[in-house]
């Protein structure tokens, strides 16, 4: 009774029935193929470009109502951290006075 679940007598894991020949491999081609190869340091570039305004084009962009937004709450954050860096920088100042003299 070979076929049952958990059987011993299953071939390995990456081995095809246990004939221990390898699958066969595919051919990687290397070098200057395909499109990009074949186009000089100027076509290329050119299609780096092309490739920016495509994605660029994909891109949602904000409203003016949630730019304005966005900003207001970047700018009051920076603010508050600002402050609370001012506030640690004044302690430690105090508290370094205090310790050496």
């Amino acid at each position: 009774m070979t076929d049952a679940l958990g059987s011993i007598d299953t071939p390995e894991s990456g081995r095809s029935d246990g004939d221990g020949e390898d699958p066969p491999k595919k051919k990687t081609r290397r070098g200057g193929g395909g499109k990009r190869g074949k186009k000089g340091p100027l076509g290329r570039l050119a299609l780096f470009y092309r490739q920016i305004v495509a994605e660029l084009r994909k891109v949602v962009w904000p409203s003016r109502n949630q730019l304005t937004t966005y900003t207001t709450v970047v700018i009051i954050f920076v603010v508050i951290m600002i402050g609370l860096v001012t506030v640690m920088d004044y302690g430690f100042g105090e508290v370094v006075k205090y310790v050496f003299g």
